[in-house]
Protein backbone atom coordinates (compact mmCIF):
# COMPACT_ATOMS: atom_id res chain seq x y z
CA UNK A 1 0.00 0.00 0.00
CA UNK A 2 0.90 3.28 -0.88
CA UNK A 3 0.77 6.87 0.46
CA UNK A 4 -2.71 8.17 0.18
CA UNK A 5 -3.63 11.78 -0.47
CA UNK A 6 -7.04 12.88 1.09
CA UNK A 7 -8.86 12.49 -2.12
CA UNK A 8 -8.00 8.62 -2.19
CA UNK A 9 -11.50 7.33 -1.37
CA UNK A 10 -13.00 9.78 -3.63
CA UNK A 11 -11.11 8.51 -6.52
CA UNK A 12 -12.25 4.73 -5.64
CA UNK A 13 -15.73 5.44 -5.38
CA UNK A 14 -15.31 7.63 -8.87
CA UNK A 15 -14.20 4.46 -10.55
CA UNK A 16 -10.27 5.34 -10.36
CA UNK A 17 -7.78 3.28 -11.28
CA UNK A 18 -5.44 3.02 -9.03
CA UNK A 19 -1.49 2.41 -9.19
CA UNK A 20 1.69 3.88 -8.08
CA UNK A 21 3.00 6.98 -8.56
CA UNK A 22 6.76 7.71 -6.98
CA UNK A 23 4.92 5.58 -3.63
CA UNK A 24 1.46 7.12 -3.98
CA UNK A 25 -1.50 5.31 -5.07
CA UNK A 26 -3.06 7.62 -7.60
CA UNK A 27 -5.72 7.45 -10.38
CA UNK A 28 -4.41 6.81 -13.91
CA UNK A 29 -7.57 7.27 -15.07
CA UNK A 30 -11.57 6.74 -13.99
CA UNK A 31 -12.22 4.62 -17.33
CA UNK A 32 -10.94 6.05 -20.63
CA UNK A 33 -8.01 8.60 -20.25
CA UNK A 34 -8.78 10.05 -24.41
CA UNK A 35 -12.34 11.45 -22.81
CA UNK A 36 -10.52 12.47 -20.04
CA UNK A 37 -8.09 14.68 -22.66
CA UNK A 38 -10.77 15.51 -24.65
CA UNK A 39 -12.55 16.90 -21.37
CA UNK A 40 -9.94 18.79 -20.33
CA UNK A 41 -8.85 20.64 -23.89
CA UNK A 42 -12.92 21.36 -24.50
CA UNK A 43 -14.36 22.03 -21.37
CA UNK A 44 -12.67 21.42 -18.03
CA UNK A 45 -11.06 18.37 -16.26
CA UNK A 46 -9.81 18.32 -12.52
CA UNK A 47 -6.83 16.26 -10.89
CA UNK A 48 -5.74 15.35 -7.89
CA UNK A 49 -2.81 16.87 -7.38
CA UNK A 50 -1.51 16.63 -3.59
CA UNK A 51 1.59 14.42 -3.84
CA UNK A 52 3.17 17.16 -4.96
CA UNK A 53 5.02 18.50 -2.21
CA UNK A 54 5.07 22.02 -0.99
CA UNK A 55 7.16 23.63 0.78
CA UNK A 56 7.69 27.15 2.53
CA UNK A 57 10.80 29.14 2.71
CA UNK A 58 10.95 31.81 4.89
CA UNK A 59 13.90 33.94 6.64
CA UNK A 60 15.10 37.47 5.95
CA UNK A 61 17.91 36.41 3.26
CA UNK A 62 15.86 33.65 1.28
CA UNK A 63 15.80 36.00 -1.60
CA UNK A 64 19.87 35.31 -1.81
CA UNK A 65 19.22 31.81 -0.89
CA UNK A 66 17.00 31.03 -3.96
CA UNK A 67 18.77 33.63 -5.82
CA UNK A 68 21.98 31.08 -5.18
CA UNK A 69 19.44 27.63 -5.12
CA UNK A 70 17.90 27.95 -8.94
CA UNK A 71 19.09 28.59 -12.68
CA UNK A 72 16.10 31.38 -13.02
CA UNK A 73 16.00 34.57 -11.16
CA UNK A 74 13.04 35.38 -8.09
CA UNK A 75 15.00 39.15 -8.85
CA UNK A 76 12.91 39.26 -11.26
CA UNK A 77 9.35 38.79 -9.20
CA UNK A 78 8.12 41.74 -8.24
CA UNK A 79 4.26 41.41 -7.64
CA UNK A 80 3.11 39.72 -4.55
CA UNK A 81 2.10 36.48 -5.80
CA UNK A 82 3.88 35.95 -9.04
CA UNK A 83 5.13 32.54 -10.11
CA UNK A 84 8.82 31.47 -11.43
CA UNK A 85 9.48 28.27 -13.07
CA UNK A 86 13.05 27.21 -12.81
CA UNK A 87 15.24 24.05 -12.78
CA UNK A 88 16.81 23.50 -9.31
CA UNK A 89 21.02 22.52 -10.60
CA UNK A 90 23.83 20.59 -9.51
CA UNK A 91 27.50 21.48 -9.72
CA UNK A 92 28.15 20.32 -12.95
CA UNK A 93 24.31 21.81 -14.27
CA UNK A 94 22.53 18.49 -14.55
CA UNK A 95 18.64 19.31 -13.11
CA UNK A 96 18.07 17.77 -9.83
CA UNK A 97 14.19 19.16 -10.27
CA UNK A 98 12.19 21.72 -11.82
CA UNK A 99 9.81 23.44 -9.86
CA UNK A 100 7.63 26.60 -9.68
CA UNK A 101 8.12 29.26 -6.85
CA UNK A 102 5.91 32.18 -5.66
CA UNK A 103 6.77 35.15 -4.01
CA UNK A 104 4.71 36.03 -1.14
CA UNK A 105 7.18 38.60 0.68
CA UNK A 106 10.49 39.73 0.69
CA UNK A 107 11.00 36.60 3.96
CA UNK A 108 8.44 34.07 2.53
CA UNK A 109 8.49 31.83 -0.84
CA UNK A 110 6.20 28.74 -1.68
CA UNK A 111 7.82 26.17 -3.58
CA UNK A 112 6.18 23.12 -5.35
CA UNK A 113 8.63 20.70 -6.17
CA UNK A 114 7.64 16.83 -7.60
CA UNK A 115 6.22 13.94 -6.04
CA UNK A 116 9.20 11.78 -6.99
CA UNK A 117 11.96 13.72 -6.01
CA UNK A 118 10.90 15.01 -2.65
CA UNK A 119 13.79 13.56 -0.51
CA UNK A 120 16.55 14.82 -2.35
CA UNK A 121 15.12 17.77 -3.08
CA UNK A 122 14.27 18.40 1.02
CA UNK A 123 18.02 17.33 1.59
CA UNK A 124 18.98 19.90 -0.60
CA UNK A 125 17.08 22.65 0.17
CA UNK A 126 17.66 22.18 3.79
CA UNK A 127 21.90 21.57 3.36
CA UNK A 128 21.97 24.66 0.96
CA UNK A 129 19.39 26.75 3.69
CA UNK A 130 22.25 26.67 6.41
CA UNK A 131 24.35 29.19 5.58
CA UNK A 132 21.32 31.59 4.60
CA UNK A 133 19.76 30.89 7.73
CA UNK A 134 16.41 29.94 5.88
CA UNK A 135 13.87 28.07 7.38
CA UNK A 136 12.83 24.84 5.06
CA UNK A 137 9.58 23.73 6.34
CA UNK A 138 7.38 21.07 4.34
CA UNK A 139 3.44 21.17 4.31
CA UNK A 140 2.08 17.65 4.20
CA UNK A 141 -1.01 18.46 5.38
CA UNK A 142 -2.32 20.24 2.40
CA UNK A 143 -3.88 19.11 -0.40
CA UNK A 144 -3.08 20.45 -4.11
CA UNK A 145 -6.03 20.21 -6.44
CA UNK A 146 -5.84 21.35 -10.45
CA UNK A 147 -8.60 22.91 -12.71
CA UNK A 148 -7.95 23.21 -16.23
CA UNK A 149 -9.37 24.09 -19.45
CA UNK A 150 -11.58 26.39 -21.48
CA UNK A 151 -14.89 26.59 -18.74
CA UNK A 152 -12.51 26.16 -15.88
CA UNK A 153 -11.90 29.70 -14.62
CA UNK A 154 -15.43 30.43 -14.90
CA UNK A 155 -16.98 27.15 -13.30
CA UNK A 156 -14.51 26.80 -10.46
CA UNK A 157 -15.44 30.75 -9.73
CA UNK A 158 -18.71 29.76 -9.22
CA UNK A 159 -18.26 26.98 -6.98
CA UNK A 160 -15.80 28.99 -4.50
CA UNK A 161 -17.25 31.49 -1.47
CA UNK A 162 -17.88 34.81 -2.63
CA UNK A 163 -14.38 35.87 -0.66
CA UNK A 164 -12.19 33.38 -2.43
CA UNK A 165 -14.02 34.05 -5.66
CA UNK A 166 -13.42 37.39 -5.93
CA UNK A 167 -9.44 37.38 -5.00
CA UNK A 168 -9.45 34.54 -7.75
CA UNK A 169 -11.06 36.48 -10.51
CA UNK A 170 -8.01 38.98 -9.90
CA UNK A 171 -5.31 36.54 -10.69
CA UNK A 172 -3.26 37.01 -13.83
CA UNK A 173 -1.95 34.11 -15.53
CA UNK A 174 1.60 32.75 -13.74
CA UNK A 175 0.33 34.61 -10.21
CA UNK A 176 -0.99 33.26 -6.74
CA UNK A 177 -3.10 34.33 -3.80
CA UNK A 178 -3.87 33.39 -0.35
CA UNK A 179 -7.82 33.56 0.04
CA UNK A 180 -7.69 32.43 3.69
CA UNK A 181 -6.02 29.25 4.70
CA UNK A 182 -6.12 28.63 0.52
CA UNK A 183 -3.98 29.25 -1.78
CA UNK A 184 -4.99 30.28 -5.64
CA UNK A 185 -2.88 30.31 -8.26
CA UNK A 186 -3.50 30.48 -12.22
CA UNK A 187 -0.99 27.79 -13.16
CA UNK A 188 -1.24 24.19 -14.51
CA UNK A 189 0.39 21.75 -16.62
CA UNK A 190 -1.70 21.25 -19.32
CA UNK A 191 -1.60 23.79 -21.58
CA UNK A 192 -5.11 25.46 -20.92
CA UNK A 193 -6.25 27.84 -18.27
CA UNK A 194 -7.23 27.00 -14.99
CA UNK A 195 -6.23 27.21 -11.27
CA UNK A 196 -3.99 25.27 -9.09
CA UNK A 197 -5.90 25.16 -5.51
CA UNK A 198 -3.25 24.40 -2.69
CA UNK A 199 -5.89 23.93 0.58
CA UNK A 200 -6.20 22.26 3.54
CA UNK A 201 -6.45 18.76 3.30
CA UNK A 202 -9.54 18.39 5.58
CA UNK A 203 -11.39 20.56 3.06
CA UNK A 204 -10.31 18.56 -0.03
CA UNK A 205 -13.05 16.04 -0.56
CA UNK A 206 -15.72 18.54 -0.14
CA UNK A 207 -14.13 20.78 -2.72
CA UNK A 208 -14.35 18.11 -5.18
CA UNK A 209 -17.49 17.04 -4.41
CA UNK A 210 -18.27 20.75 -5.37
CA UNK A 211 -16.40 20.82 -8.40
CA UNK A 212 -18.32 17.38 -9.53
CA UNK A 213 -21.39 18.72 -8.85
CA UNK A 214 -20.60 21.55 -11.40
CA UNK A 215 -19.63 19.81 -14.10
CA UNK A 216 -16.12 19.55 -13.75
CA UNK A 217 -15.03 15.58 -14.55
CA UNK A 218 -12.03 13.98 -12.94
CA UNK A 219 -8.99 13.32 -14.85
CA UNK A 220 -6.18 11.04 -14.07
CA UNK A 221 -2.33 10.60 -14.54
CA UNK A 222 -2.50 9.52 -17.70
CA UNK A 223 -4.19 12.49 -19.23
CA UNK A 224 -2.42 14.33 -17.48
CA UNK A 225 0.55 13.41 -19.63
CA UNK A 226 -0.90 13.49 -22.55
CA UNK A 227 -2.15 16.79 -22.36
CA UNK A 228 1.52 18.30 -20.46
CA UNK A 229 3.13 16.30 -23.62
CA UNK A 230 0.79 18.00 -26.49
CA UNK A 231 1.63 21.22 -24.17
CA UNK A 232 5.40 20.71 -24.94
CA UNK A 233 5.96 21.10 -21.44
CA UNK A 234 9.40 18.28 -20.14
CA UNK A 235 8.57 15.48 -17.11
CA UNK A 236 11.41 15.12 -14.90
CA UNK A 237 12.96 11.78 -15.18
CA UNK A 238 11.91 11.51 -18.58
CA UNK A 239 12.67 14.80 -20.83
CA UNK A 240 15.79 15.95 -18.26
CA UNK A 241 16.97 15.06 -15.07
CA UNK A 242 20.73 14.71 -13.33
CA UNK A 243 22.70 13.57 -16.28
CA UNK A 244 21.51 16.60 -18.63
CA UNK A 245 21.17 20.49 -18.40
CA UNK A 246 18.40 22.95 -18.80
CA UNK A 247 20.53 24.05 -22.26
CA UNK A 248 20.21 20.02 -23.25
CA UNK A 249 16.61 20.24 -22.18
CA UNK A 250 14.41 22.60 -24.23
CA UNK A 251 14.54 24.75 -20.78
CA UNK A 252 17.50 27.74 -21.85
CA UNK A 253 14.63 30.27 -21.75
CA UNK A 254 14.64 29.31 -17.76
CA UNK A 255 18.15 30.13 -17.37
CA UNK A 256 18.76 33.81 -15.95
CA UNK A 257 22.29 34.66 -17.59
CA UNK A 258 21.77 38.56 -16.01
CA UNK A 259 23.06 39.89 -14.02
CA UNK A 260 26.16 38.21 -14.94
CA UNK A 261 27.50 38.16 -11.15
CA UNK A 262 24.76 36.34 -10.00
CA UNK A 263 26.60 33.11 -8.71
CA UNK A 264 23.69 29.93 -9.37
CA UNK A 265 24.46 26.64 -8.28
CA UNK A 266 25.30 25.02 -12.06
CA UNK A 267 26.52 28.40 -13.65
CA UNK A 268 30.38 27.93 -14.19
CA UNK A 269 28.99 24.50 -16.04
CA UNK A 270 26.48 26.17 -17.96
CA UNK A 271 28.83 28.48 -19.03
CA UNK A 272 31.15 26.36 -20.37
CA UNK A 273 28.54 24.53 -22.69
CA UNK A 274 26.81 27.85 -23.30
CA UNK A 275 30.47 28.98 -24.64
CA UNK A 276 31.01 25.74 -26.26
CA UNK A 277 27.82 24.99 -27.67
CA UNK A 278 25.63 22.06 -26.28
CA UNK A 279 25.82 18.03 -27.71
CA UNK A 280 22.56 17.88 -27.73
CA UNK A 281 19.16 18.79 -27.90
CA UNK A 282 15.74 18.54 -27.02
CA UNK A 283 12.84 18.82 -29.80
CA UNK A 284 9.47 17.63 -31.20
CA UNK A 285 8.33 14.74 -33.05
CA UNK A 286 5.46 14.34 -35.42
CA UNK A 287 5.18 10.76 -37.00
CA UNK A 288 4.63 11.10 -40.51
CA UNK A 289 2.60 7.20 -40.80
CA UNK A 290 1.06 5.25 -38.48
CA UNK A 291 2.41 3.85 -35.34
CA UNK A 292 3.01 4.79 -31.66
CA UNK A 293 6.03 6.81 -30.10
CA UNK A 294 7.30 5.82 -26.69
CA UNK A 295 10.07 6.75 -24.63
CA UNK A 296 13.21 5.59 -25.79
CA UNK A 297 13.14 4.17 -28.85
CA UNK A 298 15.79 5.29 -31.44
CA UNK A 299 15.55 8.20 -33.23
CA UNK A 300 17.94 8.43 -37.01
CA UNK A 301 18.89 11.55 -37.91
CA UNK A 302 21.20 10.66 -41.05
CA UNK A 303 24.69 11.31 -40.69
CA UNK A 304 24.60 13.29 -37.35
CA UNK A 305 24.11 10.26 -35.51
CA UNK A 306 21.20 8.64 -33.21
CA UNK A 307 19.15 10.21 -30.37
CA UNK A 308 16.15 8.86 -28.38
CA UNK A 309 12.42 9.78 -27.70
CA UNK A 310 12.29 10.68 -23.95
CA UNK A 311 8.41 11.40 -24.15
CA UNK A 312 6.22 10.24 -26.58
CA UNK A 313 2.41 8.89 -26.89
CA UNK A 314 -0.31 9.15 -29.45
CA UNK A 315 -1.80 12.77 -29.09
CA UNK A 316 -5.72 12.88 -29.32
CA UNK A 317 -5.61 16.89 -29.87
CA UNK A 318 -4.20 15.89 -33.42
CA UNK A 319 -4.65 12.36 -33.59
CA UNK A 320 -1.48 11.31 -34.66
CA UNK A 321 1.68 10.70 -32.47
CA UNK A 322 3.89 13.02 -31.32
CA UNK A 323 7.72 13.17 -28.91
CA UNK A 324 10.00 15.10 -27.70
CA UNK A 325 13.38 13.61 -28.45
CA UNK A 326 16.75 14.36 -27.31
CA UNK A 327 19.35 14.27 -31.16
CA UNK A 328 22.28 15.77 -31.87
CA UNK A 329 22.76 19.27 -32.31
CA UNK A 330 23.11 19.40 -35.70
CA UNK A 331 19.96 17.18 -36.19
CA UNK A 332 17.58 18.73 -39.66
CA UNK A 333 13.89 18.92 -40.06
CA UNK A 334 13.51 15.66 -40.69
CA UNK A 335 14.58 11.85 -38.88
CA UNK A 336 13.31 8.25 -38.97
CA UNK A 337 12.21 6.20 -35.39
CA UNK A 338 12.84 2.69 -35.11
CA UNK A 339 9.50 1.21 -33.77
CA UNK A 340 9.26 -2.59 -33.84
CA UNK A 341 12.17 -3.04 -35.74
CA UNK A 342 11.29 -0.92 -38.59
CA UNK A 343 12.50 3.03 -39.63
CA UNK A 344 9.18 4.81 -39.83
CA UNK A 345 9.60 8.62 -40.72
CA UNK A 346 8.58 11.68 -38.52
CA UNK A 347 9.11 15.40 -38.49
CA UNK A 348 11.21 17.64 -36.25
CA UNK A 349 8.85 20.09 -34.66
CA UNK A 350 9.10 23.53 -32.67
CA UNK A 351 7.18 22.08 -29.03
CA UNK A 352 4.32 23.40 -28.18
CA UNK A 353 2.00 20.53 -30.75
CA UNK A 354 -1.63 22.47 -28.88
CA UNK A 355 -1.84 25.66 -26.57
CA UNK A 356 -5.35 26.65 -25.82
CA UNK A 357 -7.19 23.57 -27.54
CA UNK A 358 -5.34 24.84 -31.17
CA UNK A 359 -2.85 22.99 -33.08
CA UNK A 360 0.39 25.06 -33.56
CA UNK A 361 2.06 22.55 -36.30
CA UNK A 362 1.35 21.80 -39.44
CA UNK A 363 -0.59 18.44 -39.88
Amino acid sequence: MGNRTPLYKAHLAAGGKLVDFAGWDMPINYGSQIEEHHAVRQRAGMFDVSHMTVVDLTGAHVRDYLRRLLANDVDRLKEVGKALYSCMLNATGGVIDDLIVYYLRDDYYRMVVNAATREKDLAWLVEQAVMFDVTVKERPELAMIAIQGPDARDTVLEVLDPNRAAIAATLKPFVGAFAGDWFIARTGYTGEDGFEIILPGDAAAGFWRDLRAAGISPAGLGARDTLRLEAGMNLYGADMDETVTPLESGLAWTVAWEPPDRDFIGRDALETQRREGVACKLVGLLLEGKGVLRNHQKVIVGNDGTGEITSGSYSPTLQRSIALARVPRDAGDNCQVEIRGKLLPARVVKPPFVRNGKALIEL
